[in-house]
């Protein structure tokens, strides 16, 4: 429901007590699905989208150019976007609804005053792309606040196009008729966000360890523009990735400073993306002393392909009157999940290895539903589903960390109601978890900031008494502080790790 209020200019010769307020007729707002995208106006017209990582925005803007298609990636949300958001969106939206809707009015606005377009140019120009979805949470509404807050920023009838985020390959492209979402399209889409994902793995891994402040933010810059050439020249990019290891092998590291390990979970937007939308949570933990693991898209993908599975496996379950023996349309769809769980395997596989990232495996995640139905019921797909109770317990168990940050938007349903309820039952029943559920609101960074470092007092005394637990070797070979260099030991801490590797065999 959305109301206009007016009022009656003052005018010379009115007396100033007769001014009042006039409120107008309220009207509902209602949403037109009915926009189009031709052929024929997609000669002129610009793409625009955003909303992952930087680097992957980039890559991502590259591989489709190497369609033929003009996409472009809108600058990082800041709290300028925030801003914008909550001026022109509804109350109550989450987050990343505020943050992603105000920065794409704060990107049109800008068209205006740098390029001197007007709002219809701007309508006719451009449009944007984004992943929606049905869902127990806002992220079902998010296209129609977009579309509602556009209206109201004066940019009505300008294009929000969308594909299901859950569907992949097998889009339904109704009227966006030049809109390719063809299952090349997603086939590209899906290698730049998986090299996204592994180039930003490695940089996680490495930038807490370099001598040069900035060296390894230097080098992904440098990985960046050696794959995007190859999309955009459409050659190899198993060699490419070969070529950035060369790259990220002059980065000189000193790996034998202890630092507390912080494996970031949560809502999906809030724990990924790197800017004022989550404070700047991972360089916030790396300025002081940290090591994050960051949770890569793929790991999404593959809970998403997961959920596929697991529906496909309950309605097999189901006998219908005068089903067949055999339904073939469900074997089909069973084996088209398996076909995409396998390639994804398969590329992240293929370019990991190439690149050099060799002790990061892809999520099992029925392992993972299996460590969590006890606490969890695995038939709630809200969210990230039961993955930040399965992470948590995951943690403790095989020690993969120091310290566990569950971050998301202030009121997320899935996430603050529900994996935050369950997980004050699950640290109680492992107390070595060292855990930190904490909410972004787009204002009180101080407060936020504060209970990150406290929590991040603990862990950092769990690394040092762990690496210092072991005795240093009297000889320390140089391929430790080689980022290739990647043992798994079951220490926690990347130090503890090389040293435990390194020491000596007790008979």
């Amino acid at each position: 429901m959305s109301a206009s209020f007016s009022c009656n200019a003052f005018k010379p010769g009115n007396n100033p007590d007769n001014l009042h307020f006039i409120r107008q007729e309220k009207s509902q707002w209602r949403d037109h699905t009915d926009y189009t995208f031709t052929p024929d106006e997609k000669a002129e017209a610009t793409i625009l989208f955003g909303g992952l990582t930087l680097l992957q925005d980039k890559l991502i803007a590259s591989a489709l150019h190497s369609l033929g298609e003009r996409y472009v990636a809108i600058p990082n949300p800041d709290f300028e976007s925030f801003r914008l958001g909550k001026a022109f969106g509804n109350r109550g939206q989450c987050n990343p609804t505020y943050f992603n809707v105000g920065n794409l009015i704060k990107h049109l606005q800008t068209l205006q005053k740098e390029k001197g377009l007007s709002s219809e140019e701007i309508i006719k120009k451009y449009l944007f792309v984004t992943a929606g979805g049905c869902g127990p949470c806002r992220f079902g509404m998010y296209i129609t606040e977009y579309r509602k807050a556009l209206r109201d920023a004066g940019f009505e009838g300008f294009r929000i196009m969308s594909f299901e985020h859950n569907k992949g390959i097998f889009q339904a492209l109704g009227d966006q008729s030049a809109i390719n979402f063809s299952p090349t399209f997603f086939i590209t889409l899906a290698k730049a966000v998986i090299i996204g994902d592994i180039i930003n793995l490695l940089g996680y891994k490495m930038r807490p360890y370099e001598l040069e402040k900035g060296a390894t933010d230097k080098a992904i810059e440098q990985c960046r523009e050696i794959i995007s050439k190859a999309f955009i020249h459409k050659k190899n990019l198993i060699k490419a990735m070969y070529k950035c290891r060369k790259v990220l092998k002059t980065v000189a590291l000193n790996r034998l400073r202890p630092k507390p390990k912080v494996m970031i979970i949560g809502e999906f937007w809030a724990a990924m993306t790197e800017g004022d939308g989550n404070y700047n949570l991972h360089r916030f933990l790396e300025e002081e002393g940290a090591e994050c693991i960051p949770q890569p898209l793929i790991n999404r993908l593959m809970l998403s392909i997961w959920e596929a599975e697991f529906t496909l496996n309950q309605t097999l379950d189901i006998e219908k009157p005068g089903q067949k023996k055999i339904d073939f349309s469900n074997l089909k769809n069973k084996l088209l999940v398996n076909a995409a769980k396998v390639a994804l395997k398969t590329h992240f596989t293929l370019y990991s290895k190439a690149i050099g990232l060799y002790d990061f495996t892809l999520p099992d995640i029925q392992k993972l539903a299996d460590l969590s139905k006890a606490y969890y019921p695995i038939e709630s797909s809200g969210g990230e589903g039961h993955m930040e109770v399965a992470h948590l317990i995951e943690s403790a168990k095989e020690n993969l960390a120091h310290l566990v940050i569950s971050v998301k938007p202030f009121g997320c349903m899935p996430s603050s109601c529900v994996s935050d309820g369950i997980q004050s039952l699950v640290a109680g029943r492992f107390p070595s978890a060292n855990f930190l559920a904490i909410e972004t609101s787009g204002e009180g960074a101080a407060n936020f900031y504060s209970r990150v470092q406290m929590a991040l007092f603990k862990a950092k005394q769990a690394a040092k008494e762990e690496f210092e637990s072991l005795d240093m070797p009297a000889f320390i070979p140089p391929k430790v502080h080689c980022y290739l260099y990647q043992p798994k030991t079951g220490k926690a801490g990347s130090a503890a790790n090389i040293v435990q590797s390194i020491a000596p065999k007790r008979l």
